[in-house]
């Protein structure tokens, strides 16, 4: 980024902001979890209610279609079709209930994968699951188990050439990387990298994966940039704890984050990845 570039704060006063994602008619949607509610954000500065009430919302992407696809704290997946319509993806593995998707991530060849972590049971709800999954949803719509040995998965992205998959684990404080295989399913993962400090801070939650394979994961203070390699880069320093982030505008070099009860930006110099690429 340029050494002048600052991040600046585009809306504030909401609950709790996480799941930015860019359109290319170009707006930003994020959601705003406890307050059950999708804003749309435009680049005139204006903030709007896309959907409400919204299934209290957490990550957010879009398929090659152009069909936004949500976790549902509710504990739904869902797809919001182009006529506005929800169509329900997953609730249920194996029959018994999900526990409630946080983040996703589409593959190019039209697979959704997502992760399980329990974050948005209510007090009065119980697991039926016994375990924190990654899933694979394919278009036949058959739903697989990828991985449950995670403590607290979270946020997920794949490298550029989908040959990888990295997820956060909130709990551990750090980001595993995954071998895609041909079919689709996972290797065993191992950690890619650690991102210690106090969680008061801020701990590893969303993350994303530039055009040149640099991972950004939310951590203690701001955004954590790592290299492919694993290599610590540096840091964008956010005034709030930062949930989750994601690329827009024209170029996608415009790095749109969600942190505690805002919305910021900065802009970059190296292009991110473009949801449903």
């Amino acid at each position: 980024m340029d050494n002048n570039a600052k991040v600046e704060k585009l809306a504030e006063g909401l609950k709790f902001t996480e799941g930015p994602v860019w359109h290319q008619d170009g707006f930003l949607l994020f959601s705003d979890i406890p307050g059950d509610t999708i804003y749309k954000w435009t680049t005139d500065g204006k903030l709007a209610v896309f959907r409400h009430p919204a299934g209290n919302p957490n990550g957010n992407t879009f398929d090659r279609q152009g069909r936004l696809i949500t976790a549902q704290h509710n504990r739904r997946l869902v797809r919001t079709e182009k006529n506005g319509k929800i169509t329900v993806l997953a609730e249920r593995y194996q029959g018994k209930r999900l526990n409630s998707p946080n983040d996703v991530v589409v593959k190019s060849d039209g697979s959704i994968y997502f992760t399980d972590p329990p974050y948005g049971l209510k007090q009065e709800e119980k697991e039926e699951l016994g375990f924190y999954g990654i899933y694979r949803w394919q278009p036949n719509r058959r739903l697989t188990l990828l991985n449950k040995e995670m403590v607290r998965p979270n946020g997920i992205a794949f490298s550029p050439d989908e040959k990888k998959l990295y997820v956060s684990d909130s709990e551990k404080l750090h980001i595993k990387v995954f071998n895609v295989k041909p079919d689709g399913t996972l290797s065993p993962g191992k950690v890619f990298a650690e991102l210690p400090g106090p969680n008061e801070k801020g701990i590893p939650d969303g993350l994303k994966v530039d055009s040149k394979g640099n991972i950004y994961c939310s951590g203690p203070e701001g955004i954590w940039i790592f290299s492919p390699t694993g290599q610590l880069l540096g840091k964008i320093i956010v005034p709030e704890v930062v949930t989750n982030l994601a690329w827009g505008n024209k170029d996608y070099k415009t790095l749109y984050i969600t942190a505690g009860k805002g919305l910021y930006r900065i802009p970059l110099k190296i292009a991110g990845e473009v949801p449903g690429r």
